[in-house]
């Protein structure tokens, strides 16, 4: 027998006590905030729960928030289908801890988190294989960090002299142009500069 989601506010909060810091019924789906400690304890708790029955992942990301002491947000995404349910786990980290894997909970977890690394430089603990999956091996920085330059670092090209692939500083071919956003109705500025200089000289 399926639950409501009202229902499964109150299962989760009962079985997790202390490890839940805050819930919420947000659009349809539970939204809970733990700590870093209780991750792997909290996922394996959904998904064998009777009540609860998360038995999917659907994804791992992370948000990044340069300003804050704990820089990122990293967020797990489970589904319930026997309880056609929703869940949003989240957790405020910084940079230098390392995430729990829970790839022995969900083995779909290894390629997430590898992307999440990759994207974001956010390590797992006991990963067998944490390295990068979208990214080349020699690629430097975290672009998914907000103070990684738009251009990036390098640029790849293909060397017909060399007849090799070879990394290069990114180079910009031209400069950054100024754009005029005023309204066209309203003229732009070399308009109206244009149209002073013809009433001066009829002066």
């Amino acid at each position: 027998m399926s639950i409501t989601v009202e229902d499964l506010e109150r299962t989760v909060n009962s079985g997790l006590t202390t490890a839940i810091k805050m819930s919420k019924i947000n659009f349809g789906q539970l939204v809970i905030q733990i700590s870093l400690e209780d991750l792997y304890s909290t996922i394996l708790y959904l998904k064998t729960n009777n009540k609860c029955r998360f038995k999917q992942l659907i994804d791992i990301t992370a948000v990044d928030y340069p300003e804050k002491n704990k820089r990122f947000k990293i967020v797990y995404l489970l589904l319930s289908h026997e309880n056609n349910l929703r869940i949003i786990i989240n957790m405020d980290i910084d940079e230098k801890n390392d995430v729990p894997s829970i790839i022995k909970i969900f083995p779909s977890a290894n390629w997430m988190e590898r992307e999440v690394f990759d994207m974001y430089g956010i390590s797992f603990k006991d990963h067998p294989n944490l390295k990068r999956i979208l990214t080349d091996y020699g690629f430097k920085g975290y672009p998914l960090r907000k103070d990684f330059p738009l251009t990036g670092h390098s640029e790849v090209r293909y060397d017909e002299d060399k007849k090799k692939v070879i990394y290069e500083p990114v180079k910009l071919e031209q400069e950054y142009r100024k754009f005029d956003s005023e309204s066209p109705w309203e003229g732009t500025k070399y308009i109206k500069e244009e149209e002073k200089k013809k009433e001066s000289e009829n002066k």
